[in-house]
């Protein structure tokens, strides 16, 4: 009779909301469910340097919810420690990952030449983490598979992707095997985001992976497209330029459209200068208009909203942007404020009094983005120190994670209890949070895996 024990590993996300990773050892299969990158503190982003306490080349295949950095960013690495074998998921979660990848790699390769050249590093010569080779080397792995139905692995096991909101063709995971049903939620979206269809629900679970970003607070209810007109006006009347840090993926496509219906609604002046500075969030742009299928906009609608924007095309355009002093809207990577054009942005304008900082969501602790949020007085980036005379806002209700209440009714059509409940993908106070409040209404004991945790199901 076949061993039907199953091995948990937890490779990332476990304590912490960053790196998820999650390997299944299966008596047949080794099945990895998603790869993604410390981010944040020093100590999470050194853990990316690290081996993986397990050996990579017996995984047999990689599963992606979605294509998040901190979902798929440690995939070149994961290919340098050996792993030869197919990552699987949704097209647009693909066709967005190699974006992220490319971009991510990129990054690498910049962020150690500018520190070998600039004498602010450690070791000697710097080194990236992973370079651009190793990226496309990744990608050629890929295997987009179908959203919604079933997907033989082995004889005894079995997958399907089903929509979760969150980003574009973001997915939680069902995976059959042995006669038990694991759910990882990957990032889970929200009812009635102006882009994206509701997300589905699993109806069971046996084991259970659910992520807790937000399992310590409730969204405001208070309208997002109000908030940014208040923003965006305060801006203007001191003659101010407002600076939206954003993800590329997903939240820069969501302003874009609310700035786009802002204007359309005469609610902000047609000629005040809006400019999307992202290389990535233009690619992704592109994804929105070959996936139809996964969002809620018309192909007029996109382009209307694109040309609404200046797209920069050039890091030399990005200079003469800065240099002009008029009052304008600038949306431009990262989200969290960890790099990217934002940076070069921020150099300039994080002193002035007139600037506003408007933060478009989740901030990470220890990321420059959680700094400014928490009232830093100063910011460090390219070695140096950027005083914050800026004032700092935060379009909270703009979070594409369901917040502590939306996580809970994402599991009512749960039928029974599962054997097994971990909650990861979420920061101390946030999974404890929601483990007693998930115990409080549906009776339900969760587990927080620490990092490195092994747990046999």
């Amino acid at each position: 009779m076949m061993n039907r024990h199953v091995e948990i590993h937890f490779l990332g996300a476990s304590g912490t909301v960053t790196g998820s990773k999650y390997l299944l050892k299966f008596s047949d299969n080794n099945i990895l469910i998603d790869c993604g990158l410390f981010q944040g503190i020093k100590k999470l982003r050194e853990l990316n340097w690290q081996q993986l306490p397990v050996d990579v080349s017996d995984i047999d295949l990689v599963l992606l919810t979605h294509g998040h950095l901190d979902h798929t960013g440690f995939l070149p690495r994961l290919v340098n420690m050996g792993y030869t074998g197919e990552i699987w998921g949704t097209a647009p979660t693909l066709d967005i990952a190699e974006i992220i990848l490319r971009d991510s790699a990129k990054i690498q390769e910049e962020d150690a030449e500018r520190a070998n050249k600039d004498g602010f590093t450690k070791h000697s010569p710097a080194k990236p983490l992973y370079n651009l080779l190793d990226a496309e080397k990744t990608i050629q792995n890929f295997s987009s598979k179908k959203h919604g139905e079933w997907i033989q692995i082995a004889d005894s096991i079995k997958v399907r992707f089903r929509y979760a909101g969150h980003i574009l063709g973001a997915t939680f995971i069902e995976l059959d095997a042995h006669g038990k049903r694991f759910v990882f939620s990957g990032d889970v979206g929200r009812k009635g985001d102006l882009l994206l269809r509701d997300p589905e629900k699993p109806d069971r679970a046996d084991i259970l992976f659910l992520e807790s970003t937000y399992g310590d607070r409730l969204h405001p209810k208070e309208d997002m497209m109000d908030k940014l007109e208040s923003v965006i006006h305060q801006t203007l009347e001191k003659y101010g330029t407002l600076i939206i840090p954003s993800f590329a993926v997903e939240r820069a496509q969501l302003l874009m459209y609310m700035i786009w219906q802002l204007t359309e609604q005469n609610r902000i002046p047609k000629s005040l200068p809006v400019i999307l500075d992202s290389p990535m969030g233009t690619d992704a742009l592109a994804v929105f208009r070959k996936h139809h299928d996964w969002h809620t906009l018309s192909d007029d609608d996109t382009i209307r909203m694109s040309e609404r924007f200046h797209i920069v095309q050039s890091f030399k355009e990005t200079w003469e942007i800065i240099d002009n002093p008029s009052p304008k809207i600038v949306v431009a990577g990262s989200g969290m404020v960890t790099g990217g054009r934002v940076l070069t942005y921020l150099q300039k304008y994080l002193s002035k009094e007139n600037t506003t900082v408007l933060l478009a969501g989740f901030q990470a602790e220890g990321t420059r983005g959680r700094q400014l949020l928490d009232g830093a007085d100063e910011i460090k980036f390219y070695g140096k120190y950027i005083p914050v005379k800026a004032r700092i806002d935060i379009l909270d209700g703009l979070s594409a994670h369901a917040d502590r209440d939306e996580l809970i009714e994402w599991l009512s059509e749960i039928e029974q209890k599962p054997e097994s409940f971990f909650l990861v993908h979420g920061e101390p106070q946030a999974l404890d949070t929601l483990r007693v409040k998930i115990n409080d209404v549906l009776g339900w004991k969760a587990e927080i895996p620490d990092l490195y945790d092994i747990r046999d199901v």
